[in-house]
């Protein structure tokens, strides 16, 4: 059966997300329910997904993410959920980024970067993430992020190694300095809010990130909103859809297909 199109799902190879102090959270990895709500939806649509990090190593969930607590309090949705993430092969064996881009990005209708802490690690400063951002940028073909997925936008910069390490550091100036160029610089966006991340670091990370991540977009120069915590919300600009959260899912979702089905008129 000829499927509908193709979407290139990014997804973390990192193992352990650094924090203050020297500390590690060691379970960083992808939300389940931010993984497979989208990616069922869109499987069902009839869209083949291709999953791919920076090393083509399995990624790691999150355990504070396999509770009902992202499926509406269901616990026979959660296992449902479940039983769908351990059938998709291709999330258990993903292409690395660099064979994807190698294999030709012009084949993907779309983007998709979900969230968790792993992001975080690795995607934010990815040089091939990077090139797969500026492709989907540049042919206006749609780029959705969630949760923490949108801190892979920072790729995009021309140096964003420097970017980030300089936000790390603590030196805002010298990291707005290096966002110069920034291909959604000015662009609507959200991503996992300060007050959120500041819930989660006592009782899921353990320590404090080493810079929040709505506070690092705003520096690059993206024009960032949030809402209350852990409430549904997600927007669109130009080619670019982005959620605020973990309950943000549906709301991507929503916005992703409408764009797909706007490039297939």
């Amino acid at each position: 059966m000829a499927t509908k199109g193709k979407i290139l799902a990014l997804i973390s190879s990192g193992r352990g997300l650094p924090l203050k102090d020297g500390k590690i959270y060691t379970g960083a990895g992808y939300y389940l329910n931010e993984v497979t709500v989208p990616v069922r939806a869109l499987m069902k649509e009839g869209y083949e997904i291709t999953f791919a990090n920076p090393t083509g190593n399995t990624p790691q969930v999150d355990v504070h993410s396999e509770v009902v607590g992202f499926f509406g309090g269901d616990a026979a949705k959660l296992q449902d959920y479940l039983l769908f993430r351990d059938g998709l092969l291709g999330l258990r064996d993903p292409v690395r980024i660099r064979d994807v881009i190698a294999s030709g990005l012009d084949q993907y209708d779309a983007v998709f970067v979900p969230g968790g802490h792993g992001p975080m690690i690795d995607l934010l400063d990815d040089p091939d993430a990077g090139i797969v951002l500026r492709h989907f940028h540049e042919t206006s073909k749609p780029t959705a992020v969630l949760c923490h997925g949108p801190i892979s936008l920072l790729s995009a910069l021309p140096n964003s190694w420097e970017f980030v390490a300089a936000l790390a550091a603590g030196d805002v100036a010298g990291a707005h300095a290096k966002a110069q160029g920034w291909i959604y610089a000015g662009y609507k966006m959200t991503i996992f809010a300060t007050a959120e991340e500041q819930q989660r670091e006592p009782l899921e990370i353990g320590g404090k990130v080493l810079f929040y991540p709505d506070f690092a977009l705003r520096t690059a120069g993206g024009d960032v909103s949030v809402v209350a915590p852990w409430g549904s919300y997600a927007l669109q600009d130009r080619e670019l859809i982005s959620g605020q959260n973990p309950f943000s899912d549906e709301a991507v979702l929503k916005l992703l297909l409408q764009a797909l089905n706007e490039k297939k008129k």
